[in-house]
């Protein structure tokens, strides 16, 4: 028989974040720093609104962009946090998660042999995802002296005729990283000079500490070359839901629809119901969430600087990206040793790129003591090995 696996998924390698948390599923007493999602159960209210629309009744196909309800709250939302006016009926759509959206996006927008320009480290899915598409990733890599910012300069210098679009991921999965309102403009700067469009995953949005953050299409003449990603699986704890969205002009956003309608239909409805009360009530449980990890945030960065582990100072999300080159491993090998000897289970810097290579990523979403715990075995793992 002939080979029926398109060529372009073959070239896609199975994510590298997979293997140690299937490792760590084998074992007992394993504290997991590898997971990026929060370790909070959702709020009782917005629970309570899932189980309210179940015993109404609320259990048929929405809108193919979502609840009338949770676009208008959803645009007074985002209008309210960072002043972008969205038309609830013709620029919001609400997705099955932001994974969908960032598909979406993708599919609606990259021809075949199109560039789209993605800074590294990134999480998992953006390269695969343009090449699903059709498309050509064009990789940038971020450093840890530049707080793993995405610099203008590295952008223009990779821009050519076939360059499509821009992919950020700010807050950054896997390092913590937020982009200044300064490396925002000169990303926008970039944009409005060679005529590109940016998709903007913003799904970290309401997880950062000691700043701003600044929304992409807030920036001037941003909105509207722009696709705002976001969703409610990681600032309301509500990763199982399959919650999200994709706000966008019009025309960009009609076209997302036309790939919704045929491919998902609707979001799950009981979450679009369970998002509405998330976005009408769930701010205080907001607040609550960060102020924790914010102080598991101090504890990890101090803790892996204290060992020796050098970590520089992540400011949104709940990641923190220490360099581990002084054990003289590479990422993957510390990964593996560090779990099979002292059951800690991170993931490796180079999961998320080749950039994140002498890295690995520890998610502080786990309780303050477990954080604690992990920490003194990792100081006995680097003490033993130098």
């Amino acid at each position: 028989m002939r080979e029926f696996v398109a060529k372009k998924i073959q070239t896609v390698p199975p994510s590298g974040i997979r293997r140690f948390f299937d490792i760590a599923a084998t074992m007992d007493d394993v504290i997991s720093l590898g997971i990026g999602e929060p370790d909070f159960a959702t709020p009782p209210a917005i629970v309570q609104a899932g189980i309210t629309s179940l015993n109404a009744g609320e259990t048929h196909y929405t809108s193919n962009s979502g609840i009338s309800e949770l676009r208008v709250a959803l645009s007074e939302h985002l209008e309210k946090l960072y002043g972008v006016r969205y038309d609830p009926e013709t620029e919001l759509l609400i997705t099955v998660g932001v994974s969908e959206a960032l598909y979406l996006a993708l599919a609606a927008t990259v021809e075949h042999g199109d560039e789209v320009v993605v800074a590294e480290p990134c999480f998992v899915s953006y390269n695969p995802e343009v090449i699903f598409a059709g498309g050509l990733p064009v990789n940038v890599d971020t450093r840890a002296e530049n707080d793993f910012q995405l610099l203008g300069s590295q952008v223009e210098a990779v821009i050519t005729e076939k360059t499509k679009s821009i992919l950020l991921g700010y807050p950054n999965n896997p390092t913590g990283a937020v982009m200044s309102h300064e490396r925002l403009t000169e990303i926008a700067q970039l944009a409005d000079k060679h005529d590109l469009l940016v998709i903007s995953d913003e799904i970290y949005d309401r997880l950062v500490y000691g700043m701003e953050h600044t929304c992409f299409a807030s920036l001037p003449g941003m909105q509207e070359r722009t696709i705002l990603l976001g969703g409610f699986s990681k600032a309301y704890a509500m990763t199982g839901w399959r919650i999200g969205y994709a706000a966008a002009p019009a025309e960009i956003l009609g076209a997302m629809r036309k790939v919704h309608q045929y491919t998902i239909m609707s979001a799950p409805t009981i979450a679009q119901y369970a998002a509405l009360e998330a976005l009408k009530h769930g701010e205080e449980a907001v607040q609550a969430m960060r102020a924790r990890y914010d102080r598991r945030r101090r504890l990890i960065v101090d803790g892996l600087n204290d060992i020796g582990l050098t970590c520089f100072e992540p400011k949104g999300a709940f990641y923190a990206f220490p360099s581990i080159v002084a054990t003289g491993m590479t990422d993957e090998e510390f990964s593996e040793r560090l779990i099979m000897e002292e059951k800690v289970a991170c993931v490796p810097g180079s999961a998320f790129g080749t950039c994140g290579a002498g890295h690995v990523r520890c998610s502080y979403a786990t309780a303050y003591d477990q954080i604690e715990q992990a920490l003194e075995r990792m100081a006995r793992f680097a003490h033993r090995h130098g």
